[in-house]
């Protein structure tokens, strides 16, 4: 089944259809696992399960990227300070990001620095979402100020964040804490552990990898551990939150008036990182998103305000999907997005299709 889905995919390799979007979420309307928020010019466009707690992945960093300028504004952080690389190693795990971290480190100049500024650590982790930047800014912003950011913007129903890359190691703990558990034992204890001793888990890691990291031999003895099973675990535990939430979160960010001015002068940089494409100056003023995937997740938060002074502000979450699934959102989304902010005619007509 899966050859013939990847034989469907090359065959349409380079088309791009935005409708499969809304196709999608009318025929997974009613199982929960997919919803989507849009404002228009500050009015709500459509708003399919808005209120349905999904994972949301890598699209959480957002709430670090604004703890992050907020302490820089506040002058609590310096975003020039040296960071060394091999702090960022000590919670990279290989293969476990779809090379995000690798492709940072690449681009960075001439790949012959053992430092970078701090603000740049929080550049990959936005724009090449590297789990091992986020676990370094939990790190240094504090996560009980980070868990106080979503509160802050008025929402109510975000999971508490806690090091998600760290969670990567507890079937390792578990196992090592109990010699002789077969798979089956551990998954059982895994998928019976409640929430809090999981997040109680995954902090004493990431406390014991900043004294203590992992040798490269026990990352890949990590690795070995993390089949499907574990991984759908570790992804259904992921912090959840709304699109509800997080197109308010959005709106926040396009308005440029919620926080002070210092905050989104240190914010943007961050966040727009749309706004590096010369292209896209060309017709929008600013713009910023994050999105996020697993194996079975995929997010996206967006905002966008043009020349002609539209602002629109989209959210799509996605769980328990199938890898054709994954694979289409994942070529579809950014069209949908784009079809979105430029075409009247599309803008009305995915109001008929859902």
């Amino acid at each position: 089944m899966r050859a013939i889905g990847d034989l469907i995919l090359q065959r349409e390799n380079g088309k791009t259809n935005p409708k499969y979007i809304p196709h999608f979420i009318k025929e997974k309307l009613n199982s929960g696992n997919v919803a989507l928020s849009i404002r228009h010019n500050d009015q709500t466009w459509i708003d399919i399960n808005p209120n349905k707690p999904l994972p949301l992945a890598s699209t959480v960093k957002i709430i670090l990227a604004i703890e992050y300028a907020k302490q820089a504004a506040e002058g609590k952080i310096d975003p020039n300070e040296k960071v060394k690389l091999k702090e960022l190693d000590k919670f990279y795990i290989p293969k476990t990001d779809g090379g995000a971290h690798e492709e940072w480190i690449k681009q960075l100049k001439g790949n012959k620095i053992d430092s970078v500024p701090l603000y740049e650590v929080a550049n990959g982790m936005i724009a090449y979402s590297s789990n091992a930047n986020t676990e370094y800014l939990i790190e240094v912003l504090g996560l009980q100020n980070i868990n106080c950011v979503p509160k802050s913007l008025g929402i109510l129903n975000h999971d508490p964040m806690y090091p998600t890359a760290s969670a990567l190691y507890i079937p390792t703990q578990l196992k090592n804490e109990k010699i002789g558990l077969s798979k089956q034992e551990i998954l059982k204890m895994m998928k019976e552990m409640d929430m809090a001793e999981y997040r109680r888990r995954a902090i004493d890691i990431h406390n014991k990898w900043v004294k203590q990291p992992l040798s490269n031999q026990e990352k890949k003895q990590l690795l070995k551990t993390l089949d499907m099973d574990f991984q759908k675990i570790w992804s259904d535990r992921l912090p959840h939150s709304t699109t509800r939430d997080y197109v308010s979160i959005m709106n926040k960010l396009n308005g440029k008036t919620y926080f002070k001015k210092e905050v989104y002068k240190y914010l943007d940089p961050v966040m727009e990182q749309l706004m590096k494409n010369p292209k896209n100056r060309e017709w929008l003023t600013h713009a910023g998103q994050k999105g996020g995937s697993t194996a079975f997740v995929l997010t996206i938060a967006m905002y966008a305000t043009d020349k002609e002074k539209n602002k629109t502000e989209i959210v799509f979450f996605s769980n328990d999907l199938s890898i054709l699934e994954q694979k289409k959102l994942s070529q579809n989304l950014n069209a949908f997005q784009l079809k979105f902010l430029k075409d009247e005619k599309f803008r009305a007509e995915i109001k008929e299709i859902i």
